[in-house]
């Protein structure tokens, strides 16, 4: 079974406003203006507040700019969309875009998790994570359980997992998302290995977190007995010292 992160889709791309500017020769004035007057929405914001926009919204900005270049006042064209809308627009009422959620940037997301950007990088380039909304400029957002997910990877490398391994088991969960939200679209003997598969990668993190609880257990019985004794001797050597003149 091909991995989910191989098949990227365009649904992921996303546009800055610099960026969707340039895409339809709009000046960022103009959409600013327009975003403030509701003809048209960002997809979502970072946790900066910055915007960020769907490939859907490319037609809207380019109709949105046709009516004002024909005269049309921002509230007739705001009349005209709300009538007739945009031909291009889902008409099935789903929203295929993320709209209104709100991302993480790589910044915060390290700060959150208590890596540097750089370590983020360096997952990404190993295929371990995925930005969940990329622009064509290299802008990069992920979503809030990502943050939670980071630290499942710092846990795996506590436990000794190398990075390549700990990918097969970022691909397996990949996989098992994909499959758990749509059954029907993976070959049923492909799905079955797969998924024999995480079954086994599982036993094996059982067995690994066992034995390390299990050593954790021993390590705390040392480290508390131990303390005890130092103490023990620390008082009795405190006896020896001689006392401090008044």
């Amino acid at each position: 079974m091909q991995s989910n992160k191989d098949s990227k889709s365009s649904k992921n791309s996303i546009f800055t406003l610099k960026e969707i500017s340039a895409a339809t020769d709009t000046e960022e004035a103009y959409l600013l203006e327009w975003i403030h007057a509701g003809l048209i929405e960002p997809v979502g914001q970072s946790d900066e507040s910055t915007p960020y926009f769907g490939n859907r919204a490319i037609d809207k900005i380019r109709h949105v700019k046709q009516f004002s270049e024909m005269g049309y006042t921002i509230e007739e064209i705001r009349k005209i969309l709300r009538k007739v809308g945009i031909p291009t627009e889902n008409k099935g009422g789903r929203r295929s875009e993320a709209e209104g959620e709100q991302f993480l940037t790589v910044g915060t997301l390290a700060e959150r998790v208590g890596i540097s950007s750089r370590t983020l990088k360096h997952w990404e380039e190993k295929g371990i994570i995925e930005p969940d909304m990329r622009s064509q400029g290299g802008f990069r957002l992920y979503k809030e359980h990502y943050v939670f997910f980071c630290k499942l990877i710092q846990d795996l490398q506590l436990f000794g997992y190398s990075l390549d391994e700990i990918e097969r088991i970022s691909d397996f969960f990949r996989d098992f998302v994909a499959i758990r939200a749509d059954e029907s679209t993976h070959p049923p003997k492909e799905t079955h290995q797969r998924l024999q598969e995480m079954q086994d990668e599982i036993g094996r993190l059982f067995e690994k977190t066992t034995q390390l609880k299990e050593g954790i257990s021993r390590w705390e019985e040392l480290l508390r007995t131990h303390k005890k004794q130092i103490v023990n001797l620390q008082n009795k050597n405190r006896k020896k010292l001689p006392e401090e003149s008044e």
